[in-house]
Parts: C-alpha cells; structure tokens; sequence
C-alpha cells in the first residue's frame, strides 16, 4: 500500500439519551420509546481520528467489536469503499440487514470522516459533491404530544424559515382531524404540511385517508401509509390517491435490493434513505445513483449532521429530515452540529470531515458501551 495510511484501530461507545416527550414518552403510529441509543465508531490513521454513528440498540456497538473492527484493521484509510465491500462480506453469515447495516453504517460514516480529516477538506468536499447545502423540514409532532406543544413545534421551525414541517398521524385516526387543525391553523396556509402514518394504515383506509389529507388539510406528503414492505399497497395508494400528494417510503432500507423493491414495482413517488442504516456514505451513493436511473428523487431520512453532507453528492437529494429527536441528541454530544439557514443545512467548509467533535463531559453522563478515550 506504500505511503497510504492504514486503519490503525476502531473504537465503538454507546449513548443512550432519554427522550423529552410527555411523561418521558415519545410515540407514533406503530412504536414508543423512551430513550434513542446512539452507537458511535471512531476510526484512528496518522494521527487522525474519524467518527460515525447510528441509532439503533446497544447491540449494535458489540457486534461492530465483534465482526468488524478487525476487518477494517490494517485498510486503506484512504478508500473507503473498499472496506465497507469487506465488511459486507464478512458478515454474510451474521445478517447483513438490520442490525448488521447499521454497524456498517457507523463504520463507513467514521471511515469518510476520517479520510476526509486526513484530506483537510470538509467531507462533503471530499465527496463527489453536486451540491453544497441540502432544504430540510422540520420534523417531530408526535401522536402523544397535546395540541399546544404539536402546533408550537411546527409552527417555531415555519419562524425559523423551515417552509416544510411534519407529524405524526394514524396512531388514532380519530384524533387526526383535530391535530391537523391544529397545526394548519398554527402554521397558516402557505408552508408544505408533511405527514407520516409509520405504517399504521392498512390498504383502503390509507387510500381514504390521503384523499381527506390532501383535500382538507393540504398535505403534500404521506409517509409510509401503510407498511414499506407492502409494495403493492404503497403503489396502490401512489396510483388512486390524489395527483398532489406525494407517498415516500424507504427509510428501513438496508441493503440495495431494499430500494430496488420499492422502485421496480413504482411504489414511492420520493425515496427515502437512511445514511446510519444503508451502509453509511458509500450505501447513500449508490442507492443515489439506483435513484436517479429511475428518475425519482432522494429524501434523506434523520442523522442530520451526517445526512447534511452525504446528500450533498445525490444530484437528485430532494430534502433531509431534520428531527427533533436526533437534533437534540447531535447538539448535546457534539460540537458542530449544523442548525438551519434559509430552510438549509449548509455543512461549513472550513471544518475538517463532518465538522464535529464529541463533547466527552457532556455525553459520558449517558455512555452504557465502551469507555471514554
């Protein structure tokens, strides 16, 4: 390999951060939680260091020790791809979707990040990049929250200049009308009112459902309507429901054929990826590239500070969810963490990689894997 630096080492910590929702609870259509996980991996070459993370369990930081940390050992630090193939590889046998691509994900974020820091440049420079910022919406609205903190939340990211906001629907439909209400009354008529039923709608009722949420209320998109691993009836409601409503799903996509499931059949009229669950950068580039060859637009799911800068290389990147549970976990932990501008995250190009560093005093309070470097 010559003079090109090699992964010297990988660490993996864990932190996990109560949510701030009613009673301690954060809900939508399909789950409740009470606290969000993130699992952190730093990569180590040349005297640099960079990092990358997922949402998911605390499993996920012992199966990164456990199945990948020594297969990145030893590899070009430059040439992040390359050892992203050999994690695929080496954990056929362990399962490669779920728990095992967000591991990949984690380690493919921190491998970006370190080879752009080993680069001096900014990560979304180190990438092949179309773009230098990418529009989000606001998202959040949870099913539990009371009318005032739902339509206060919404209608603070339309001040801040965030034209596109969303919240959680289906979890007891028959409250939806009055949450509805409540949110366009707060926000006005003007701003793109989003909406996401995590799979709570099943067939006919969803299809129902995206009609009186078009035509009453103005919504403009509809997330997962009914389950994303329900293509038919993802298509079903694309194709009956109303012509200005468009329906995304995608965010549980884990490995390619994920996405090509959901664009064969054309069951989304927008994409959605995860970058902490596609297997990190090199999955969002390629499931970009599946994007645009069927001309549909790529939306990115969370992990805004990531996202941030990896949907800056996807020419056809629509918008980034900026979430408030993962906002609020990015600004307690790191430094860096981007705040919008003009209804944008802009990644700043003076800031090495992702532009972030861990606040070590702030997170150690939450750690539950590894131990503070």
């Amino acid at each position: 390999m010559g003079d090109r630096p090699v992964v010297e080492k990988l660490d993996v910590h864990a932190f996990t951060i109560p949510t701030d929702g009613p009673s301690g609870v954060a809900q939508d259509a399909t789950a409740q939680w009470e606290a969000t996980t993130m699992v952190l991996a730093q990569a180590h070459a040349d005297g640099a260091s960079g990092l990358g993370y997922t949402y998911g369990d605390v499993s996920v930081a012992t199966f990164i020790e456990s199945k990948l940390a020594s297969t990145v050992s030893g590899a070009d630090a430059l040439a992040p791809p390359a050892a992203t193939e050999a994690m695929g590889a080496a954990i056929r046998n362990s399962g490669r979707p779920g728990v095992g691509a967000m591991a990949v994900s984690a380690v493919d974020v921190a491998l970006w990040d370190l080879r752009a820091r080993l680069e001096g440049l900014a990560l979304f420079r180190a990438l092949p990049s179309v773009h230098d910022h990418v529009p989000v919406y606001g998202s959040g609205g949870f099913t539990n929250y009371p009318l005032d903190r739902l339509a206060g939340q919404l209608s603070d990211w339309v001040e801040q200049g965030i034209g596109r906001v969303k919240l959680k629907t289906s979890r007891n439909p028959d409250q939806d009308p009055r949450r509805l209400t409540a949110v366009r009354d707060a926000i006005g008529p003007e701003p793109a009112l989003f909406t996401d039923a995590n799979g709570g709608l099943t067939g006919k009722h969803a299809l129902a459902w995206a009609h009186r949420l078009h035509d009453e209320w103005g919504v403009s998109w509809l997330e997962e309507p009914v389950s994303s691993a329900d293509f038919t009836g993802l298509r079903m409601v694309r194709e009956q429901g109303p012509p200005g409503l468009d329906i995304a799903a995608g965010e549980y996509g884990f490995v390619l054929r994920d996405f090509t499931n959901l664009l064969a059949p054309q069951a989304v009229d927008c994409l959605q990826a995860d970058v902490t669950r596609c297997c990190g950068i090199t999955g969002v580039l390629q499931v970009g590239g599946l994007a645009a060859g069927h001309s549909v637009d790529l939306s990115a799911h969370c992990a805004p500070a990531i996202s941030a800068h990896a949907f800056c290389a996807v020419a056809r990147r629509r918008h980034l969810e900026y979430f408030h549970d993962h906002v609020r976990i990015e600004h307690l932990v790191f430094d860096g963490a981007l705040t919008p501008r003009d209804g944008a995250l802009w990644p700043d190009p003076q800031r090495p990689g992702l532009g972030l560093a861990v606040r070590w005093a702030d997170a150690e309070r939450y750690r539950v894997y590894g131990r503070r470097p």
